[in-house]
C-alpha cells in the first residue's frame, strides 16, 4: 500500500500496524510535509458493529482532546478502495519508540526513571478525567505509549476510550488487556481508579522488565523483592494496584498526593 494516496492527500510511506478490518499507517501530508498516523476501518459485511461503534467513539473523544502528549486529531473521512470501502482516522504522528519496544530489547527502568514516568502518565490521565464527562482510556499498557524524541512518554492509542457518564458505569463490552486491566474490568465495569490500576502495571513492566502475567503475587500484591526500590515507591505501587477496588487510590489527585507523601517530588 506504499505510495498510495487516502484522502487526496496523504500518501502512505509504511503500515504500523494490522488487525483484523483495521489497519494502522504512516504517511505523509503532501500539503504540509508533514507525517501522520492513518487509521483504518474497513467497512465491509464482516464488520463487528462493536468495532464500528468504538471506532466512532475515538474519532469524537480526540476531537475533544488537546495535550501535548496526546496525538492532535487531524480530520476523519471515509475511503473508496479497490476492494472495499474504509473509515480513516487522521492524527498527529509521534516518532519514537513503544514503551512495549523498548522493554523487549531488555531495558530496565531505575526508580527514579519510573517514578518521573509515573508522574507524567498520571497527569495525562487526568487530563482525561477532567473532562465534563470524565474520559476512561481503558486500555493503558507500555505498547500504548510512545516514547517520544522530545524525550516525553505519549499516549497514542483511544481504540478503547469511552466518556463516564455516572460515578461508575457498567459496558458489557470488556476491552482491555489482560495483567494490565484491573479486576472490574473483566465484568464490564469501569471506574477512574482502574485507569490508575493500569499505569501502576506499566510502571512494574518497566521495574521488573517483565509482564504483569509473568509476576509472582505475595499476600495479596505483586512480589517486587526482586527490584531495588524504597519502602515508599513500594507500597505506593501496591496502592494503586490494589486488587479490590474498595481499596484501591481512586483518584489521579490522591494518587499523586499519595506519591508527594512518600517523599517524591511532584
Amino acid at each position: 500500500m506504499a505510495g498510495q494516496l487516502l484522502g487526496d492527500r496523504y500518501e502512505v510511506e509504511k503500515q504500523l500496524g494490522k488487525q483484523a478490518g483495521r489497519w494502522t499507517l504512516r504517511a505523509r501530508d503532501i500539503v504540509t510535509g508533514d507525517q501522520v498516523v492513518v487509521k483504518l476501518l474497513f467497512v465491509d459485511d464482516e464488520l463487528d458493529p462493536n468495532d464500528l461503534k468504538l471506532f466512532g467513539r475515538e474519532v469524537e473523544t480526540l476531537q475533544t482532546i488537546n495535550h501535548p502528549c496526546i496525538p492532535k486529531f487531524l480530520e476523519y473521512f471515509e475511503e473508496s478502495l479497490p476492494t472495499s470501502r474504509a473509515i480513516a482516522l487522521v492524527q498527529s504522528y509521534v516518532p519514537g519508540m513503544s514503551l512495549q519496544k523498548v522493554l523487549d530489547r531488555g531495558r530496565i527502568f531505575t526508580e527514579d526513571e519510573v517514578q518521573k514516568m509515573a508522574i507524567v502518565l498520571l497527569k495525562i490521565i487526568g487530563h482525561l478525567h477532567s473532562h465534563n464527562p470524565p474520559i476512561l482510556h481503558r486500555d493503558l499498557k507500555p505498547s500504548s505509549i510512545v516514547l517520544g524524541q522530545d524525550r516525553r512518554p505519549h499516549l497514542v492509542d483511544f481504540g478503547t476510550v469511552k466518556a463516564l457518564k455516572s460515578l461508575e458505569t457498567v459496558n458489557f463490552t470488556i476491552v482491555g488487556t489482560y495483567g494490565y486491566m484491573p479486576p472490574e474490568q473483566f465484568s464490564g465495569r469501569t471506574v477512574l481508579a482502574s485507569d490508575i490500576y493500569s499505569v501502576g502495571m506499566t510502571l512494574i513492566a518497566m521495574l521488573t522488565g517483565k509482564a504483569p502475567t509473568e509476576l509472582p503475587r505475595k499476600g495479596g500484591y505483586y512480589d517486587l523483592s526482586s527490584v531495588t526500590i524504597s519502602d515508599g515507591f513500594t507500597k505506593w505501587l501496591q496502592q494503586i494496584t490494589e486488587t479490590n477496588l474498595y481499596r484501591r487510590l481512586r483518584s489521579v489527585d490522591e494518587a499523586l498526593e499519595a506519591l508527594k507523601t512518600s517523599g517524591i517530588a511532584v
